[in-house]
């Protein structure tokens, strides 16, 4: 038979076969979104779980749903309501299901979830955080009779595990915001009795599908495809078992179709099933390029398919050494957000729409971060993949609070960590596993990476911790608020910034007229300490926003390219605003780059500028801080973000020359008087050429309200669950919002619609009310789609102003009890930085000159620790001795940088004098850092460097960082370093210029 023919009989073949599966209803292998129509009660109501009970009378939800989400930046996090809530659900399962396996997927119930099924208790899950499942079969009535599952919930703070009596060390009033009850997603699955399993180890006892890439050519874009299923056997027979698997592109089009090894499967066993295949033409997922697969897997049995599961992933190719990150063989700077897990939304929690995590999301990769980490808890599968979808990396922790533990609250971390990384290990978002929000035992550090190494060997991840510095195990490490630098493992700072800005302050000369580091001092924390003051951290948005610039600096400078020792960046805490711990006059966290709703402040648009690249700058951007709407006798400093080499200042098209450029991106304007019209930024390269423009222009005197509306892709659902964000502006005469405006606008919503809300600041934050203020001339509303496909009617009215109404159509969806339609069903990625570049990402801007020796007057056995690439050593003099040391370097060279980590960088000015082969190249006083600090020397040739400390350091309180414990870091500095007539260096290193 030609190749041609066996092509159309087989086409004939497959349609004739999906024929038959179509008319059978073979479900071996559906699963369904199980999120619709349950009830919900607040309170023990223990009868619930019996047959019998009538839940008549309790509120008709549709899950994902917290029963108390509707006090999500209402309360204090440490005030959100605890209890007992009851879920249930009645439901038929289809006739086909007839002697099939039934298994039901939660990914997550907060704190302790019970489930029954048909009043039998199933079991129990108690850590608040991670999928579980249980299999049903057993419990469940056939067609078409009732099934009903009953779910009991408690969200105790101090709930403890009942087998022993411990609690949960991430179950915590600082961070871990408590929407109590089914806050995810719920599944169901059907399967034969030979199937391939789930990954949902601590209940099921099973690991699943993995899929990953190995044997990787980028610049031809192949890679070998490997599949390893695990299957299960319930039948009473020994089984004839393979794997078929077909890959498909975004398109729907498949690039490959291969089959695995056959293998006997024993009744009552477990056997991993293998295939693998090299494909061509990949599209590779990458940082903004989210280009995921659907990778199909089939279980033949006995020459039949018995079972199939699909799982949606991405190929990637990662490597972790020399203190860098690679990502499809390009260096990536790792530089993005912490961000709390939760990532929860005024009046809804954590428990929104999948789109509505896409938009959030992706808000991420459009200020330019790549990497996302969660805090604290596992992210729940829509945020990962979520995070597939958009191409931001992710950092995934298991689960903890601020230190190590041991026992019980130990082992309860490694089994989610476990847990969390079987569930997860197909995402190709995730890069990072960490295994503590502070540093850990190496012992534990092993245990933490022999989970990884067993469950997801070539997932291409690195595991760490926070800190583990001198780890000889962890993959990588970093600090919470300072810089770190590695020749060995890649090091990124966990979080670098704490500091608060309230969206609706723009500066001191804008109403409400937001003074500089008010609010929030003398502020008590959950755990009862205080804050003796907190002015740092309370900013307007200017000021917060050249804070993120400043901060973001001391990285940069330390970026790959810059030397053997380098740092791989680090993120920002936190990127949306949070009902988290805070420091300021509101009940919420406010050093998001974006406010609750996700109106982007003038942070987000300073990193949009400076996080322009993979490692050095790509594209020139600029952005102006603040507006241009002033009162006539106004003069102010303007601030420029730029990465171009010089700015200059236009108002109303004249010159005001070029601005004074600090900390790379800062270009400040001095005294500029303010004048109705425009206010224009020229950025300018080296060679003077003009290389990004930005331009704003002064509004006029409010005039209307302004409606326009954010959605689903493809539009809002009437399944009674999706969500429609409208935004509401106060505009002039000519469309253009008003930036100072607050005015107060009315709500009124009609249709298939319910009003849920938004925030600003005032009584209970607005949290519910019809009722809200713009703030900086904007804000945003959220609306509930009703069940019945129509229009929702909202119009918005504020006083002396024009009114505004919108209409949305909503869409029929499929929302029955049992439904295939997933809640992420259809959602697009984003591809707009499209494929990982193949040029190099950074270009070498200094040569570093290898140490050999050292010596000195004082503590000589220490003084190899001052270049040892260990950053928790250093090198010291006696009290009593000369703080002065000598280094031999490996050959002559041109000594014109002498990078110095200096213990206190923060809180101490060290006077030095620095000398080449006898010269003094350079005498000054070293500023303070978040950890290295650059000296410019004179150009000197020669082989010994000697640094000796001139006079006594100098005290600075110039980088003011206050754990919300009241603790304040000291910095390197060691209980006897009081003196400030040492000389401490932590690390130092020698460059000279590229030749």
């Amino acid at each position: 038979m030609n190749n041609k023919l066996s092509y159309y009989v087989y086409s004939l073949l497959l349609l004739l076969t999906c024929g038959v599966f179509a008319q059978k209803q073979n479900l071996d292998g559906v699963k369904y979104n199980f999120n619709y129509d349950w009830r919900l009660q607040r309170g023990d109501t223990e009868q619930a779980k019996n047959t019998d009970f009538s839940d008549a009378d309790w509120t008709k939800v549709n899950l994902p749903y917290a029963w108390n989400q509707a006090e999500a930046f209402k309360l204090d996090i440490a005030n959100l309501s605890t209890d007992i809530a009851w879920y249930r659900k009645t439901f038929q399962l289809p006739a086909e299901a007839k002697n099939k396996k039934v298994f039901i997927e939660f990914e997550g119930v907060r704190q302790m979830g019970e489930i029954y099924v048909n009043g039998k208790f199933i079991g129990r899950h108690e850590n608040g955080a991670m999928a579980f499942g249980f299999d049903i079969t057993s419990f469940l009535n056939p067609f078409p009779m009732n099934n009903i599952i009953a779910v009991k919930t408690d969200n105790d703070w101090k709930y403890k595990e009942k087998a022993t009596g411990s609690g949960f060390q991430w179950n915590d009033k600082n961070f871990n915001a408590n929407y109590g009850g089914i806050s995810k997603n719920v599944y169901l699955h059907i399967k034969s009795n030979v199937y391939q399993t789930l990954p949902l180890f601590s209940t099921l006892g099973t690991t699943g599908t993995y899929v990953y890439a190995s044997d990787f050519d980028i610049p031809n874009k192949k890679a070998l495809i490997n599949v390893s299923s695990q299957v299960k056997n319930e039948s009473p027979d020994a089984v004839n078992a393979h794997l078929k698997l077909t890959i498909q592109d975004m398109d729907g089009k498949t690039v490959a179709a291969f089959t695995g090894t056959p293998a006997i499967v024993q009744p009552g066993k477990e056997i991993d099933l293998k295939a693998s295949k090299i494909v061509n033409n990949l599209n590779f997922w990458s940082w903004g390029y989210g280009y995921l697969y659907n990778v199909r897997s089939e279980l033949i049995v006995n020459n039949k398919t018995a079972d199939k599961t699909t799982i949606r992933t991405g190929f990637r190719k990662t490597k972790f050494e020399k203190g860098m990150i690679w990502l499809n063989d390009r260096v990536i700077m790792m530089h993005g957000y912490a961000q709390r897990t939760s990532n929860e939304w005024p009046s809804l929690g954590m428990s929104v729409p999948a789109w509505m995590s896409d938009y959030s999301n992706s808000q991420m990769i459009e200020s330019n971060a790549n990497l996302v980490r969660w805090m604290h808890i596992t992210p729940w599968k829509q945020d990962v993949e979520s995070c597939d979808r958009v191409g931001l990396i992710q950092a995934m922790p298991a689960g903890d609070s601020e230190k190590d533990v041991t026992g019980r609250r130990w082992d309860q971390r490694t089994e989610l960590m476990r847990d969390a990384i079987i569930y997860n290990r197909n995402n190709p978002s995730i890069l990072f596993y960490e295994s503590g929000n502070e540093s850990i035992s190496e012992e534990h550090m092993a245990e933490m990476k022999a989970i990884k190494n067993m469950y997801d060997p070539f997932g291409g991840r690195a595991i760490g911790s926070r800190e583990m510095l001198d780890s000889k195990v962890a993959e990588y490490g970093g600090e919470m608020l300072y810089i770190n630098k590695s020749a060995r493992l890649p090091f990124w700072a966990t979080e670098y910034s704490r500091d608060e800005g309230l969206r609706k302050y723009w500066d001191e000369l804008t109403p409400p007229f937001h003074k500089e580091g008010t609010g929030g001092t003398n502020h008590t924390n959950v755990n009862g300490s205080k804050i003796t003051d907190a002015s740092s951290y309370n900013h307007n948005q200017d000021a917060h926003a050249i804070e993120d610039v400043t901060r973001w600096y001391d990285y940069y400078t330390e970026r790959p390219g810059t030397g053997t020792r380098v740092s791989s960046g680090g993120v920002n805490i936190i990127f949306s605003d949070s009902n988290t711990h805070f420091r300021g006059a509101e009940n919420y966290r406010r050093s998001g780059e974006v406010d609750p709703m996700r109106i982007p402040k003038e942070g987000f648009f300073a990193h949009q500028v400076i996080w322009n690249g993979w490692v050095d700058i790509e594209n020139p951007d600029i952005h102006i801080i603040g507006h241009w709407n002033y009162d006539s006798a106004v003069t102010k400093k303007v601030t420029v973000v730029s990465t171009a080499d010089a700015v200059e200042l236009f108002i109303n098209g004249k010159s005001l020359g070029r601005g004074i450029q600090s900390k790379r991106f800062l270009f400040s304007f001095e005294n500029v008087k303010f004048e109705p019209g425009s206010i224009t930024a020229v950025g300018y390269n080296t060679a003077n050429k003009k290389i990004c423009e930005t331009q704003i222009k002064t509004a006029g005197k409010p005039a209307a309200v302004k409606l326009s509306s954010i959605q689903r892709p493809g539009g809002t659902l009437a399944d009674g669950s999706d969500i429609l964000l409208v935004q509401v502006e106060v505009v002039d005469a000519n469309g253009s919002r008003c930036p100072t405006a607050l005015n107060m606008i009315d709500f009124d919503v009609q249709g298939q619609g319910t009003f849920v809300g938004g925030i600003a600041q005032g009584p209970d934050n607005y949290i519910g009310s019809k009722s809200i203020p713009v703030e900086c001339g904007v804000n945003r509303i959220m609306l509930r789609a009703g069940e019945k496909q129509g229009e929702i009617k909202i119009k918005a009215i504020s006083k002396d102003l024009k009114s505004a109404e919108l209409i949305i159509k909503t869409i029929a969806a499929e929302n029955g009890k049992l439904t295939t339609v997933m809640p992420s069903n259809k959602l697009p990625s984003y591809l707009k930085k499209g494929p990982t570049p193949q040029t190099p990402s950074f270009k070498v801007s200094r040569t570093p000159i290898r140490i050999i020796s050292a010596k000195t007057s004082s503590n000589e056995s220490d003084a190899v620790k001052s270049y040892d690439d260990d950053e928790l050593t250093q090198w010291s003099n006696t009290k009593d001795a000369s703080p002065v040391i000598e280094y031999e370097l490996e050959r002559e060279a041109q000594i014109n940088q002498v990078v110095l980590k200096l213990a206190g960088w923060r809180s101490k000015k060290y006077p030095l004098r620095i000398f080449v082969d006898g010269k003094e190249v350079f005498n000054g006083v070293t500023p303070t850092s978040l950890g290295y600090v650059t000296l410019n020397c004179k150009p000197v040739l020669g082989k010994k460097v000697k640094i000796e400390l001139s006079a006594s350091a100098e005290n600075s309180s110039e980088i003011n960082l206050v754990e919300i414990t009241g603790k304040v870091d000291v910095a390197g500095l060691k209980p006897e370093q009081k003196s400030n007539g040492e000389l401490s260096i932590v690390e130092v290193e020698f460059y000279e210029p590229i030749l």
